[in-house]
């Protein structure tokens, strides 16, 4: 057996054997310590397959996995490589041609958004469903958004490092190729954040004031609060989350950005008792990054699609909507909540908005989805709203 066929292999244990109980990555892990045998060139190898084969979605589910990890690997990558060589030279050759002629050329016959990405008839307004579907079979960037005005010296660093990058017009957001050691090259992590494109779009509808008071409700790793922060460093912040771990992680990773002076607590958004527990406080501005179904992130981890039932939609919905009914009473008079979502789903993000008008005098000023597949990020759903009342 060669090293590639025995790649094949192993990469087909691990696909038989999860069973979307653990992120993939997690999975991967325990599945190569069982392995001390494999070097790192075996990893990467075994890794990238596995991701490919889940990049085909629901398209071809009954094909024998070795012919479908070789499929989408094909249909996947953009440049020749060793494995397809030796396996599939046909197709190696013709590895850099259009989709369609790719799909010609295996035999794999046509490929629908609807069977890769059967939740078509669930997407927001305004995504291209065929886009979107599409965007499955490639890996999305990693992006960095540049801090505290180092543009030129993160540039000559990655120069230094032959390392190619593409800055937006706007010179803070940063594409970089996967995989790039981004902490061992810049250590000092006030320089830049780890966020994807579309998340950082998602700050245009902030729009912070000195000395305004403002609640990250669903505050997470805290990218969003950071990225607030950088808009106007003088607002006073409470970051809340369900549980002190998330917020000690997050406490990590304000105090590796340099960002100080906040207020952090505990707090269950879904308990009918939380507002109680507030007091008469009232805010300038609300961010709600609500839990969701991650839709419009699994481009990052394909097989978050393989395993996901439709039912789990209204489910998050469900969650939304008590959440939110929990907090849009806390924005004061004149003052804004920015809905947010990494889905893709209208029940998530359309029909929460028509909730929250419909529930309490917060009126929609702008915002929608944000379409990333057409620029390797993320597709994501942001919604400013201001209480007229």
């Amino acid at each position: 057996m060669t090293r590639w066929e025995s790649y094949l292999v192993s990469a087909a244990k691990v696909i038989n054997a999860y069973k979307g109980e653990l992120p993939l990555h997690h999975f991967l892990k325990a599945f190569f310590k069982q392995h001390p045998q494999m070097g790192s060139r075996d990893r990467r190898w075994i890794s990238q397959l596995v991701y490919h084969y889940f990049r085909l979605g629901w398209w071809k589910k009954d094909m024998e996995v070795s012919e479908r990890l070789l499929l989408g690997t094909f249909l996947s990558e953009q440049k020749p490589n060793d494995l397809l060589a030796q396996l599939q030279p046909a197709w190696n050759e013709q590895i850099a041609a259009p989709l369609s002629e790719k799909l010609q050329l295996s035999g794999a016959g046509e490929l629908t958004a609807e069977q890769l990405f059967p939740f078509t008839d669930e997407l927001s307004a305004g995504i291209d469903a065929n886009g979107f579907a599409l965007s499955y079979l490639n890996q999305p960037h990693f992006f960095l958004r540049i801090r505290n005005n180092k543009q030129d010296k993160v540039q000559a660093i990655l120069k230094q490092a032959n390392i190619a990058y593409e800055l937006s017009e706007n010179r803070t957001t940063l594409a970089l190729p996967n995989g790039t050691k981004i902490e061992e090259l810049i250590p000092d992590k006030s320089w830049y954040e780890i966020q994807d494109a579309s998340s950082q779009q998602t700050g245009l509808l902030f729009k912070p004031a000195r000395g305004q008071r403002w609640w990250d409700c669903c505050a997470a790793s805290g990218g969003k609060s950071i990225l607030l922060k950088d808009q106007e460093p003088n607002v006073q912040l409470l970051v809340s989350d369900v549980r002190r771990s998330i917020l000690e992680n997050l406490q990590q990773r304000f105090a590796a950005a340099g960002v100080k002076n906040y207020e952090a607590r505990v707090a269950d958004l879904t308990n009918p008792a939380f507002p109680g527990t507030m007091g008469n406080v009232k805010f300038d501005g609300i961010i709600l990054d609500a839990p969701c179904s991650g839709s419009g992130t699994w481009g990052r981890t394909p097989e978050s699609l393989a395993f996901f039932k439709k039912e789990e939609i209204q489910r998050y919905q469900d969650l939304q909507k008590r959440i939110a009914d929990n907090v849009i009473h806390f924005v004061k008079p004149g003052g804004v909540l920015i809905y947010i979502t990494c889905s893709v789903f209208k029940k998530e993000n359309e029909e929460v908005v028509e909730f929250i008008e419909a529930n309490s005098d917060l009126r929609r000023e702008e915002g929608g989805v944000i379409p990333g597949y057409g620029s390797g990020a993320d597709t994501m759903f942001a919604v400013r709203f201001r209480r007229v009342g």
